[in-house]
């Protein structure tokens, strides 16, 4: 698939964003080990979708409307794998599971942080308390979708295989390249308990909630969503859940439809609302319906349900669509780019709103990589990262949004992940308690992180892949570099490896990022201070010229972690 783009800002590179319609399915029977059948349920309803249409590799109109990247989203959500066993048939995945990694969902590691973390409820009280943290939570890509073992569950053999989902993926090489961080199977009910685990892990990080993005009324992903509802009020009867219908995926044009749903979901506990009760309901693509719709959405709301609402609409294009909607809106939001450059239209935008009387929700990103639409945004190991931070604690947003938790489709995931471990989770916890209180942490102990792809920028894959990314228009240009990002109590000199050159660079105290050249063969560095070494770390990945598909996202490794 192709993004169909806008104009160009001038400031800096379109808003990315994507989201299938749902397109209609017959049931997919699985035979299992146990030997009965699980009947898949009709897409009609928004359980599972095809995003990979001629219309849509062609930027047309289907199945997404509005600009950005087009959609990409599996194919086949948790209604069309088997519920309890994977299904049958050996394949063999493209790239082995490093070192029979697994998340236990065990407490954070002591000194796994360069500096130390304020309890959940210092984070959550007083000045602090009112800057908020959320994360994007895309429902198809749960922890799990089967229970079964890393080795041959469903993201390994579907899709992160070449010949995933009998190769439907196998064009642009497969339809991930990293995956959550793998969990043990669970006895009883493993969803819900897998979902109890996100939501601690996140709470741990410091985050306060997270937006859920409503793709369906109905069917798989709305039953995962209300999961996620009820594990989050399990878990921690503060955490929040923004709800966030996405308006490229959710086709009713009726309001009181979705005011229906959303009043359904809005009775949780969970659900966010604001100290005057008026339940928080942020719209992904709000522009794709005119401000006199969403008004009528929340007369129905209050009409039928006796709810008030405090609309906070995310939009794609912010400055063509926040005047109209001012009237009716309690903040603004946009889902912003994935580059380190041109990141400087945020400021004006925080001021826009802020002139305006409202709430800016700002979005935090990682990196952006969508092998099935050929485009990728150059991060530059971690200065998307940190840039994007920087902008919300310097400008003056009120409340952040990590786009994104989990959507591996766009390589855009915070959350513990299979080729990142905790890395861009353990950086965010850092910024997130600058953000909130307002001033820099102590390093209280030594930490490295490294990050680098395992192959350069113009690699050519032997794999038979024929669709391949190139860099998304106004974005940095691609680089092949490795970086060491040192968290250190008092300066000391940084010796690294990588491939076969050995190098030193004397660090500050404090934050400091050291880029080096990228090399064929593995990366590794350590602190070493009055002649001892101190932190130190590996990435469990090679490097290599030859790669049998392409892969430009960063993957990443802490000191803290080892």
């Amino acid at each position: 698939m192709r993004e169909n783009r806008r104009a160009e800002r001038a400031a800096r590179p379109s808003s990315h964003r994507r989201r299938p319609r749902f397109r209609g399915r017959r049931p997919l029977l699985v035979l299992l080990i146990s030997a009965f059948l699980l009947v898949g349920v009709c897409a009609a309803t928004g359980i599972a979708w095809d995003p990979f249409t001629t219309e849509a590799r062609q930027g047309g109109r289907a199945p997404a409307s509005g600009s950005g990247p087009r959609p990409t989203g599996p194919t086949a959500t948790a209604s069309l794998v088997p519920s309890r066993s994977p299904a049958p048939g050996p394949e063999t995945p493209d790239k082995a599971l490093p070192r029979g990694e697994v998340d236990t969902g065990a407490p954070r590691p002591t000194g796994a942080l360069p500096f130390d973390l304020p309890a959940p409820a210092a984070l959550r009280s007083g000045a602090a308390g009112k800057k908020l943290v959320f994360a994007h939570y895309f429902t198809p890509y749960p922890l799990s979708l089967d229970n079964a073992s890393a080795d041959v569950d469903y993201y390994t053999r579907n899709y992160l295989s070449l010949a995933g989902e009998n190769g439907k993926h196998q064009r642009y090489g497969g339809l991930l390249r990293d995956r959550p961080l793998p969990v043990p199977p669970k006895s009883g009910d493993w969803e819900a308990a897998n979902l109890r685990q996100e939501v601690r892990t996140a709470r741990d990080a410091g985050i306060d909630g997270f937006t859920l993005d409503l793709l369906a009324l109905s069917g798989s992903n709305r039953d995962r969503a209300e999961l996620l509802m009820s594990a989050a009020h399990a878990v921690d009867p503060a955490f929040k859940i923004m709800l966030m219908p996405d308006m490229t995926a959710l086709t009713s044009d009726d309001p009181a439809v979705l005011a229906d749903a959303l009043a359904e979901l809005g009775a949780h506990p969970a659900a966010y609302r604001l100290g005057d009760g008026r339940l928080v309901v942020s719209p992904f693509k709000a522009e794709a319906k005119s401000a006199d719709w969403w008004s009528r959405v929340m007369e129905s709301l209050k009409a039928r349900h006796g709810i008030g609402t405090a609309l906070v609409p995310l939009f794609l294009d912010f400055d063509a669509n926040h005047a109209a909607f001012a009237p009716i809106s309690h903040g603004f939001s946009e889902w912003g780019t994935r580059s380190y450059v041109g990141q400087e239209g945020a400021t004006a935008d925080v001021r826009r709103a802020h002139t305006a009387g409202k709430v800016w929700m700002q979005p935090v990103s990682v990196q952006d990589s969508r092998p099935n639409q050929g485009v990728y945004d150059e991060a530059g190991n971690t200065a998307t990262l940190r840039s994007t931070w920087e902008h919300a604690i310097d400008d003056g947003a009120d409340w952040v949004q990590l786009t994104t938790w989990n959507d591996y489709s766009e390589g855009t995931q915070f959350a513990p992940s299979l080729h990142n471990g905790f890395t861009y989770l353990d950086l965010t916890s850092y910024y997130l308690t600058r953000f909130k209180t307002g001033s820099r942490p102590p390093i209280v102990r030594d930490t490295l992180y490294v990050t680098a792809r395992t192959q350069f920028a113009a690699a050519d894959p032997t794999g038979g892949q024929s669709l391949l990314m190139s860099p998304r228009k106004g974005g940095a240009a691609p680089r092949d570099t490795a970086e060491v990002l040192s968290f250190l109590t008092e300066s000391a000199t940084v010796r690294t490896t990588v491939g076969s050159v050995q190098d030193t660079h004397e660090a500050p105290a404090g934050l400091h990022s050291e880029l080096l050249p990228l090399r064929p063969g593995t990366m590794s560095a350590r602190v070493v201070r009055d002649g001892r070494a101190a932190a130190e770390v590996e990435l469990p990945y090679r490097v290599d010229r030859t790669v049998r598909v392409q892969d430009l996202q960063y993957y990443g490794a802490t000191s803290g972690r080892q």
